[in-house]
């Protein structure tokens, strides 16, 4: 079977790409679990990071938001201040695949190669092979979950990373160390002490950030935040702000400064929403960088450098790696090895020119390993409105089409437009 197009992976991005092409009636597959990442890999309990408006995907006429979705079902809902919980979000993206991407085959690519006639190859897990010209890799984050090696050598079933909780229930009554300080490693603490665990949480940082819940503001403080601190998907501030408003001039900057800035912005944080979930009721170690871990009898012993005394030890019955992700193309495990062969790379991210592409004609990615090249934004969901818009255009032959050429120059024609009017209206008054 073959198609014009191939998507790997069915979450916000994928979906909200193949909404977009399929408006454009261009010739597309799409394969994948729709939201497997957030069903398999997120713990149900868990509050999203994002605001309300910011935890929606994106199809070309907005018909089907999140806010829409919530209205037509009778949930409760605010754009800001109001927490979305995971199996909202899921539910959510389920619908939006049903509506908009009828046509995905849930299914796996378990083989992506290259062909002699520079077309690709997809072995899927059903047993079909697809021909596609041009693929677009949108697996999502749960092949770049970030172990400390320490733990490698330990027994598989002592240690796994928050991305891969076994069922909560099987942790009760059990001593569990939680290694990290972001939004996961609290939301993890939090709902194990809910099933009964006893566990505590470990890390480097001189304390766990918790975003600042929304404050009611008048009118005047309204404007000055909106300038001071203005709103973006990626949270307050201009920073932020920037990098939701300009990837493809993020994607211009120096190697340096693009990495820099993609690694440092929004470091570990939890939301205010998840303080709730361990505040008194979780033990929270800082300062405390993990160093060594090894099997004492039937219990694990791990040891931490501390900033402020002797090394420490304390021994668990499990350990839990709430680490973050790394993108790694390597650790893809679909794309085959003449392909990752010929991708040129960056800290391991691929290297993408404008429009997505690797250095493999026709194969682009978009999600978290495109961060190093289009910024910080495309490590969230938000950013999948931005690859949705500009990767269909591109895909569809429009990418410099007039129409787009004159919404980028409506500001400035709006602009003349106003200081002739000022203009003429000045020299009206001389006369006059």
């Amino acid at each position: 079977m073959k198609t014009d197009i191939a998507i790997i992976g069915a979450g916000p991005y994928g979906l909200s790409l193949a909404a977009h092409l399929r408006q454009m009636n261009v010739d597309f597959q799409i394969f994948g679990i729709p939201m497997e990442v957030w069903r398999e890999n997120m713990p149900q309990g868990m509050y999203l990071k994002s605001e309300g408006f910011a935890c929606t995907l994106f199809d070309p006429k907005q018909e089907l938001t999140l806010a829409q979705y919530c209205q037509a079902h009778g949930i409760d809902y605010a754009s800001i201040g109001r927490p979305i919980e995971r199996d909202l979000f899921l539910k959510y993206g389920e619908a939006f695949q049903r509506t908009f991407v009828s046509n995905l085959q849930k299914t796996h690519v378990q083989k992506l190669e290259r062909e002699k006639n520079e077309q690709y190859s997809l072995t899927l897990a059903n047993g079909e092979t697809w021909y596609a010209r041009r693929v677009i890799v949108a697996c999502g984050i749960s092949h770049f979950a970030n172990l400390p090696r320490e733990l490698a050598h330990l027994p598989a079933d002592r240690y796994s990373h928050s991305a891969r909780l076994a069922p909560l229930s099987s942790y009760a009554g059990k001593d569990i160390a939680v290694l990290g300080a972001g939004s996961s490693a609290v939301d993890v603490a939090g709902l194990l002490h809910q099933a009964g665990a006893r566990a505590a949480i470990f890390t480097r940082r001189p304390k766990i950030w918790f975003n600042n819940p929304p404050e009611r503001k008048s009118g005047l403080q309204q404007i000055i935040s909106a300038i001071t601190k203005p709103r973006s998907g990626l949270g307050l501030g201009w920073r932020s702000k920037m990098a939701c408003m300009a990837p493809q001039i993020f994607h211009m900057m120096p190697r340096r400064f693009r990495l820099r800035v993609t690694q440092g912005h929004l470091g570990p944080s939890a939301t205010w929403m998840s303080r709730q979930l361990i505040e008194g009721k979780v033990p929270i170690y800082t300062g405390a960088s993990f160093t060594q871990a090894q099997m004492i009898g039937d219990r694990v012993e791990l040891t931490f450098k501390c900033t402020e005394s002797e090394d420490q030890k304390i021994q668990v019955d499990g350990v839990i790696a709430a680490t973050g992700y790394v993108a790694d193309v390597n650790k893809i495990p679909f794309i085959s090895e003449n392909i990752l062969k010929a991708i040129r790379t960056e800290r391991s991210s691929p290297i993408l020119n404008r429009h997505f592409e690797s250095s493999v004609p026709n194969l682009y990615f978009v999600g978290l390993s495109a961060a190093n090249s289009f910024g910080p934004m495309l490590r969230f969901a938000w950013g999948a409105g931005f690859v949705a818009r500009h990767l269909s255009s591109h895909l569809a032959g429009n990418a410099f089409s007039f129409q787009r050429v004159a919404r980028l120059f409506a500001p400035i024609k709006h602009l003349i437009a106003t200081r002739i009017k000022d203009t003429t209206q000045a020299s009206l008054s001389d006369n006059a």
